[in-house]
């Protein structure tokens, strides 16, 4: 992955609706998230698929978020995290400690949904699997997210090591929205050796239980939601 260069960009506009009860009365809710992507730089100046997905489980969720402690791995253009922030979650956004481009991006996003790094978000560079000073004031969490992390084999420790870092010794869990590229991936073997147990959601149940047609948001797409917790 590299910072990519400035290209050709555009902003794409994701809208979520719901119902709520309350007195006996319904209403409508809505929430309006605006990504500037560069379609021609690099990995996390685009919002890939898995994104959305997460981020409409997320919306789901949104009764639950208030108040949470909520951390997002490699996110580029953060679009799960800053609806987890306008929905009064306490967000911190990382990506990696290596693409300040990338990181100034993510400031960008930020500021286009009207959240200001450093009073409504926390933003920090943060490499998997490399323990720097900032990363161990990141606890306690109560959920941390990521989407498409698990997109280079080489990485999948990486990526565990510092999960498992994150939500020992608690009850927090990662939520992490992925494509399957490879029947031949698998994190099983690293799940045990990390002391860590995944479970995947069932999407055909949720959309059931909460009226989100998950299967119409993925598409022909191998996407999944896949929940992390210790042993």
């Amino acid at each position: 992955m590299n910072d990519g260069c400035p290209g050709n960009g555009q902003v794409k506009k994701f809208v979520f609706r719901g119902k709520s009860s309350s007195n006996g009365e319904t209403r409508g809710e809505y929430l309006e998230v605006v990504i500037p992507e560069l379609l021609s730089a690099g990995y996390s100046f685009y919002t890939w698929p898995s994104a959305p997905l997460l981020a409409w489980y997320l919306w789901t969720q949104r009764r639950h978020l208030h108040g949470l402690r909520v951390l997002e791995l490699g996110c580029g253009t953060a679009l799960p995290g800053i609806l987890a922030a306008k929905c009064g979650a306490h967000v911190t956004l990382s990506d990696s400690v290596a693409l300040p481009r990338s990181l100034q991006h993510l400031s960008a996003c930020c500021e286009a949904n009207g959240l200001i790094p450093g009073r409504d978000v926390q933003l920090i560079g943060l490499s998997w699997g490399l323990f720097l000073a900032d990363f161990h004031a990141l606890r306690p969490l109560d959920l941390v997210i990521a989407s498409d992390c698990f997109y280079e084999p080489t990485q999948f420790e990486d990526v565990l090591a510092t999960v498992a870092y994150l939500i020992e010794g608690s009850d927090s869990k990662l939520l992490c929205a992925y494509q399957e590229r490879s029947g031949d991936w698998s994190i099983e073997a690293l799940l045990k050796k990390w002391g860590l147990k995944g479970a995947i959601l069932d999407l055909d149940s949720l959309s059931e239980s909460t009226g989100v047609d998950f299967r119409a948001l993925i598409g022909e797409r191998s996407l999944h939601i896949l929940e992390i917790s210790s042993e």
